[in-house]
């Protein structure tokens, strides 16, 4: 649209007419990726600089063994031994060069097993459950513990025990 009129009226005139600020008209966007340029070379811990394939050769070494399950997490550990280097260099090391490993697959969907952790009583005291709290004591700087006993059908607390240190085999007292 600008261009049409463009060599009869000044840019700033057309670009009040379509409301529009005048740097829309003037925006050339960039090319290439956003961000710095990643870095060609690496800082070992004596000061001096290698380039990054070297730091590739010390990736493949601590790949090389038989049974691989290593991540980028724990290369980045064992290169820090010798290297200044964070993990997201050597993630974007090892993604370059395809050495990271595949991702994890997660399950999904419904878990199965939950409709069987309810239980349906029937009657009182058909089934009683056991509850452990940690209570902090302020006065103390300490948890206590809360251990209580519950009847199912009814949601009562039947007996409860407080005391300072986890439950051991007080169970049957309470």
């Amino acid at each position: 649209m600008m261009k049409l009129f463009e060599a009869r009226v000044n840019r700033t005139l057309l670009c009040q007419w379509l409301d529009l600020p005048r740097s829309v008209y003037y925006y050339q966007p960039q090319t290439g990726t956003a961000g710095a340029k990643p870095s060609q070379s690496t800082m070992k811990l004596d000061g001096s600089w290698v380039d990054n394939q070297q730091v590739v050769g010390s990736i493949r070494q601590l790949l090389n063994v038989e049974f691989n399950a290593l991540g980028y997490e724990y290369v980045t550990y064992e290169l820090k031994k010798e290297y200044l280097i964070n993990k997201k260099k050597v993630y974007r090391l090892m993604k370059e060069n395809n050495l990271l490993l595949g991702t994890m697959i997660r399950p999904t969907g419904k878990r199965e097993y939950v409709k069987f952790r309810r239980i349906k009583a029937t009657k009182p005291l058909e089934y009683l459950c056991w509850d452990i709290k940690y209570v902090w004591v302020q006065g103390e700087r300490r948890n206590y513990y809360l251990l209580s006993v519950i009847d199912v059908y009814t949601r009562k607390v039947l007996a409860w025990l407080f005391q300072v240190g986890p439950p051991k085999r007080q169970y049957s007292s309470a």
